[in-house]
């Protein structure tokens, strides 16, 4: 098994690794809206969280030896039932025909504020 604490400048600030990798699985924990360079907090419009997380969740992957299209499955947090069309739209725009197993969960406020918070399994 192997953690994965930092990539570029995504770290993680807590007790969790960003990536686990074990064998040829790749389990991202859940991504935010951080800006991957500057590590700031992009907070906006829920179409702009979803669509920095995802890239943040594939910025991991690759760092991990996987890529997008190998994406198994996906969990999506976000605050409100109301926003699922919005999140799907910009789910489907940047998966294409690429159509891993996925749930969105609405729940109550997330961490920070954000309006999303995304995790991921792949395969290398």
């Amino acid at each position: 098994m192997k953690s994965i604490f930092e990539v570029g400048n995504l770290k993680s600030n807590g007790h969790y690794a960003l990536a686990t990798v074990h064998h040829d699985t790749v389990y991202v924990s859940g991504q935010f809206a951080i800006d991957p360079e500057t590590r700031e907090k992009k907070f906006g419009p829920i179409e702009e969280e979803a669509l920095q997380a995802l890239k943040n969740v594939v910025m991991i992957l690759e760092a991990a030896g996987s890529k997008k299209e190998q994406i198994l499955c996906m969990t999506l947090y976000i605050p409100d039932v109301k926003l699922w069309d919005k999140v799907d739209a910009v789910y489907k725009e940047f998966f294409g025909q690429h159509k891993p197993a996925r749930t969105v969960v609405p729940t109550n406020e997330l961490h920070f504020g954000f309006k999303i918070e995304i995790n991921a399994i792949a395969y290398i």
